[in-house]
């Protein structure tokens, strides 16, 4: 019974997108490791942008700094 987390940062993933990532881990795990897919969980969590730091410094961060 897999069961996959996928963080990503809450900037605007659509309802389609986040659809397409669940179907296509689900059929990863089917083809490489015969796992169910009706046993196969997929979890996605979105992280607002001052929760996720990278290089010490948070997502919101950098971006403001990549416009300016």
């Amino acid at each position: 019974m897999p069961y996959v987390n996928i963080k990503i940062t809450k900037t605007g993933a659509t309802a389609e997108q986040k659809a397409e990532l669940i179907k296509g881990t689900t059929e990863l795990l089917q083809r490489v490791l015969n796992k169910n897919p009706a046993t196969t969980f997929v979890i996605i969590e979105e992280v607002e942008t001052d929760n996720w730091g990278v290089g010490g410094e948070s997502v919101t961060a950098r971006n403001a700094k990549a416009k300016s």
